[in-house]
């Protein structure tokens, strides 16, 4: 199965996740819903278990996050997590079927799952939260780490769409191809604004933009 895939996943796929794997009760979930692209169930997948081993508990603000599926997988692997709030300018109208489905398994979610239509400049964080965005196109995700390092919290962020005109490139481009030096200047930010760093990648067959970087307060 091609992971990178943007065709939707829908029942007729189910029998593809058939076994008794959390990502397969998930990925039966998904399909039931009818309404995400393959990849965005592997990148959220694949995502919420990375920033899961790094940090656990709080509440998870999931930023730019569309359906999201990244903060209720967070949710269900994580327990400790109080609450999770999805933000967007604009959330789909199929996000509550796909949580409908997820919360016919996992009932836990129906009292630790808010979605809100907001500006993201305007939307309270503090420094018990955890900020997570996936693919936050160009740069939305240079506003996500913006906003985590002023509220002091955790942050884990998938960048993608490098808008290598408006982007800091840290003067890093005759040594790095311009979207590597953006996301390496993003790593020395958070590191002079005080925070441990954790670099890592997703797998490259799901998605080339592939970097995941994470970022925990000193």
């Amino acid at each position: 199965m091609d992971r990178s895939s943007k065709n939707r996943l829908t029942p007729h796929l189910l029998p593809r996740f058939a076994g008794d794997t959390l990502f397969d009760r998930i990925a039966r979930a998904v399909c039931r819903a009818g309404c995400l692209p393959r990849k965005e169930l592997y990148e959220a997948w694949e995502v919420a278990r990375r920033v899961h081993r790094r940090f656990q508990g709080g509440r998870v603000v999931d930023l730019a996050a569309g359906h999201g599926l990244l903060a209720q997988i967070l949710l269900i692997l994580d327990r400790d997590l109080t609450s999770a709030l999805a933000v967007d300018l604009r959330i789909p109208a199929s996000a509550e079927l796909l949580t409908r489905e997820l919360q016919a398994d996992w009932p836990l979610l129906s009292g630790k799952l808010s979605f809100k239509e907001q500006n993201l400049n305007l939307l309270p964080l503090g420094p018990e939260d955890l900020v997570v965005s996936a693919h936050a196109c160009g740069s939305l995700t240079d506003l996500v780490l913006e906003r985590a390092v002023a509220a002091r919290c955790r942050v884990a962020v998938l960048p993608c769409c490098h808008d290598l005109d408006r982007a800091d490139q840290g003067g890093l481009q005759g040594w790095l191809d311009g979207p590597l030096a953006v996301d390496v200047t993003r790593a020395a930010h958070l590191r002079a604004h005080g925070y441990r760093v954790y670099t890592q990648t997703i797998p490259g067959d799901i998605t080339p933009k592939n970097r995941l970087l994470l970022g925990e307060p000193l």
